[in-house]
């Protein structure tokens, strides 16, 4: 089983009360140029990337063949992960702080400690996609469901200023649920297998 300190963490702080309506209702126009930036990460890396950017070609290739994970990788995957979730907090309500370019304290990812690579296997990488595919399929009811109560809190929180709490749990385990996926087959931060549970 999965423990957690091998897990790609996902920190939100979550603003429930006291919320700014006006940027609640114009929050998919106002996102637009944060957005755009993340955007051109990925259409900027063309070899070895992800839908955002993220560098996985290149972190397969160095552990099955040199067994190293290169610091210079993980430091950019790592900044472009938290990047994206600070953009995804934003853009589904969880808090009002528009997505900052650089580090937010309201918003982060802890990965594991790989050790330069010597505590990933060199070939698990080949196959970790093929494992992932169940990790996908679960995630994208998930994704589904997050969705719903996203227009759901929307609809609240621009109308009362209070983001629904019951929806907040949910949206934020979906948010972890992916990056904890994201660690396992796509940046290869840990070989353990994420559980399909949320976590509230």
């Amino acid at each position: 089983m999965a423990t957690q300190e091998n897990q790609v963490q996902t920190i939100v702080n979550v603003q429930l009360t006291g919320r700014n309506k006006t940027t609640a209702f114009f929050r998919w126009i106002l996102i637009a140029p944060v957005a755009i930036l993340l955007y051109a990460f990925s259409s900027m890396v063309h070899t070895g990337t992800y839908a955002t950017g993220l560098l996985v070609v290149p972190v397969v290739l160095t552990l099955l063949f040199r067994g190293v994970y290169p610091s210079y990788v993980l430091t950019f995957n790592h900044a472009l992960l938290e990047f994206n979730t600070r953009l995804t907090v934003y853009a589904l309500l969880l808090n009002d702080d528009y997505p900052s370019i650089e580090a937010n304290p309201n918003v982060a990812v802890l990965l594991p400690d790989v050790e330069g690579g010597a505590k990933l296997s060199r070939g698990l990488p080949l196959i970790k996609w093929l494992f992932a595919i169940p990790l996908y399929v679960v995630g994208l009811f998930y994704s589904l469901i997050a969705v719903i109560l996203t227009a759901y809190a929307w609809i609240v929180t621009s109308a009362t200023g209070t983001y629904p709490e019951s929806a907040a749990k949910f949206v934020l385990g979906t948010l972890e649920y992916w990056n904890r996926v994201v660690g396992y087959a796509l940046i290869m931060v840990t070989d353990e297998y994420p559980p399909f549970t949320l976590t509230f």
